[in-house]
């Protein structure tokens, strides 16, 4: 006699867990699709866990002992089988667990908001004039209406400037998303921030229907995350809009696009630590979507793949440059000078017309102090953090720890005076106020959000990232600490700090300057011509002889010292270079704990990520049978970590 099982995954971290379980289906259950939530025992633990059922089939063999599904949490289909290919094809690659990749997707049952869900709503399709409209912002780019009806993929240098008080980066992705839209095809769009995503969404809003737009942003409450969620599951078309885990949006996707992939905000910090962009490559290899990455500038990771042929380089039929106007730290006229004579010039002419940007590197007044007789730089005397000024003459306190040094005293020369070593937004904004009397001054950072400004004349003093966007554009853009952001320790500093000052030049009106202060070299030549992707491509080619990611593939393995060399034996059965693994090296803890790091070539990742998360899993097995009783030190892994980790 036959049955009926259903071959779940288990909402478990554990790894040796991640794999399909099969459970018999009882009668008194009836119909039971797949996709829902169900609540199993799990024999080994002794108690129900949640689960997902990805299958449903009939065995023949119904003496083979199986636990019954104990209940059905809910009817709704939550884990379609694309969702679950994308899930756990990521995290092969990644080496994880695919549990952990749906628990960031899959949002907790709202029971309230299930009930008042509605699966046969239907969107309404774009109106003919914005699908016009569409066409006439996609035709400014050369082939990118082929792309899109073609579902190819290719990267996208995007047109700066504002128009209609909105940056054109917005109507790119707004256009291609109502011209899919329209076809009778989902899309999702994904932004680094709730900046872009509000500055996208006003645009979206402009050109679709609004009952057609989903919002998935980790600020919503858990019924609106629930409720947008399911919106993704119904049949009908829709625009997906929201952060890194949009990406995984169980929508028939026809489109699928990112803005600014170089942002370290698409890096998930939690495991199996997958790339927003790589799921995406994946989701566009299973499911044959369209793929567009848009920027100002090009990162080393999509420079490799248009080197390949594998992405079509997209850029303006008639190309809009900002003026950039470079100014060397030779022509400075004193050494600890910020501002050149020439940018000081040019804003002052310039906040007459309307307001001017001025982007440093850090917030706060002074973020680090050093001691005024010998400069040694100002450290705390419980944890070694710098210490740092909210205002003249306050109190230093820790960056690290927050303890207050009242009482300090240089460890090199005894001192107990402190000079303020660098600027933060505050200390230029008042700096700023005091040289331009009369100018209005804003101070936007983490701790001031501004969203826009008026074309009303003000300074409008900016971290990186945290810049407003100025009505009809800023009439001058000043970028200084070009040279201490370049000193940060990040393999690719010259790279982000080009994406900075692209992205804040962007922002300028038409014809405006855009002066960069004290940086010249490959660096300021890149954005004075607005040539990224050449800058891009100079680093891959100095990357590739080094084997540094992108142009190969790095892994981190952490643990006891045992386990990670009993990993690392099970990696040299495989045909990789002799000089592959570098370590391991101890951990500056006290756990004993030892680091390694594997180089490997991408055609090896899948043998690589397979042995890896075997000696995750064998590991984790012999803890639980008490083979290692003495080892307490999970092994860890993670591939393609980023280059500040390095």
């Amino acid at each position: 006699m036959s049955r009926r099982i259903a071959r779940v995954v288990l909402d478990s971290p554990l790894p040796q867990l991640d794999r399909l379980f099969d459970y018999a289906l009882p009668e008194a259950l009836g119909e039971v699709p797949a996709g829902v939530r169900v609540r199993v025992p799990l024999r080994t633990a002794g108690r129900m866990i949640d689960a997902y059922v990805v299958e449903v089939a009939e065995e023949d063999d119904a003496e083979r002992p199986l636990s019954e599904v104990e209940s059905v949490v809910s009817d709704v289909p939550v884990l379609p089988e694309r969702l679950y290919r994308l899930a756990r094809r990521a995290a092969d690659r990644a080496a994880g667990s695919a549990s952990d990749i749906l628990r960031l997707v899959i949002p907790k049952r709202q029971v309230r908001v299930e009930k008042a869900w509605k699966a046969d709503a239907v969107a309404t399709a774009p109106a003919p004039d914005a699908r016009e409209r569409a066409d006439a912002v996609l035709d400014e780019y050369e082939g990118l209406i082929d792309v899109l009806d073609a579902r190819g993929r290719a990267a996208v240098e995007a047109i700066p400037g504002v128009r209609d008080d909105r940056p054109r980066w917005t109507e790119l992705l707004s256009a291609a998303a109502t011209r899919v839209l329209a076809a009778g095809s989902s899309v999702i769009l994904a932004v680094p921030d709730h900046r872009d995503l509000d500055r996208l969404m006003t645009a979206l809003e402009a050109s679709a229907p609004v009952d057609a737009i989903v919002r998935l942003d980790s600020r919503q409450t858990n019924p609106e995350r629930y409720r947008a969620f399911l919106r993704t599951l119904e049949g009908a078309p829709c625009i997906v809009v929201g952060n890194r885990s949009a990406v995984y949006a169980p929508v028939r996707a026809g489109l699928v696009a990112v803005w600014d992939d170089g942002n370290a905000l698409f890096s998930e910090p939690l495991a199996p630590y997958v790339h927003a962009r790589d799921a995406m490559l994946i989701r566009q290899e299973q499911e044959g979507s369209a793929l567009l990455f848009t920027a100002h500038t090009r990162t080393t990771d999509v420079e490799r793949l248009v080197q390949h042929g594998w992405l079509d380089d997209v850029r303006a039929r008639r190309r809009v440059l900002p003026r950039i106007v470079l100014s060397s730290p030779q022509e400075m006229e004193q050494p600890a000078q910020r501002v050149h004579s020439g940018a000081f010039t040019a804003a002052r002419a310039a906040t007459a017309d309307g307001p001017v940007l001025v982007q440093v590197a850090r917030p706060g007044f002074s973020p680090t102090l050093v001691c005024a007789e010998c400069r040694a730089p100002a450290r705390c005397a419980h944890c070694g953090g710098p210490l740092g000024a909210a205002h003249r003459g306050a109190v230093p306190v820790c960056g690290w720890c927050g303890r207050s040094a009242r009482a300090w005293h240089c460890p090199s020369c005894s001192s107990t005076s402190l000079r303020l070593a660098s600027s933060g937004s505050e200390r230029t904004a008042d700096e700023l106020g005091r040289a331009f009397p009369g100018v209005r001054v804003i101070v936007a950072d983490g701790a001031h959000p501004v969203e826009t400004v008026s074309a009303k004349p003000a300074l409008v003093v900016a971290t990186r990232g945290a810049e407003p966007l100025a009505e009809g554009g800023y009439r001058a853009v000043l970028l200084l600490d070009g040279p201490r952001m370049l000193q940060a320790p990040d393999l690719r500093i010259g790279e982000s700090c080009l994406r900075w000052w692209s992205n804040a030049a962007a922002l300028a009106a038409p014809g405006a300057p855009v002066h960069l202060v004290g940086v010249d070299g490959p660096i300021g030549r890149a954005l004075a011509t607005w040539t990224q992707p050449a800058y891009a491509r100079a680093e891959l080619e100095t990357r590739a002889p080094l084997h540094l990611p992108p142009a190969t593939r790095v892994a981190l393995v952490e643990g006891a010292s045992a386990s990670v060399t009993r990993a690392i034996d099970a990696l040299r059965a495989l045909p990789l270079p002799s000089d592959a693994v570098l370590g391991p090296v101890p951990v500056d803890d006290d756990e004993g704990r030892v680091r390694a790091l594997v180089r490997f070539e991408y055609a090896a990742g899948a043998a690589v990520a397979t042995t890896l998360r075997a000696a995750v899993v064998a590991e984790a097995t012999g803890r639980r049978r008490g083979r290692r009783q003495n080892n307490r030190i999970p092994l860890s892994v993670r591939l393609d970590m980023l280059d500040p980790e390095l």
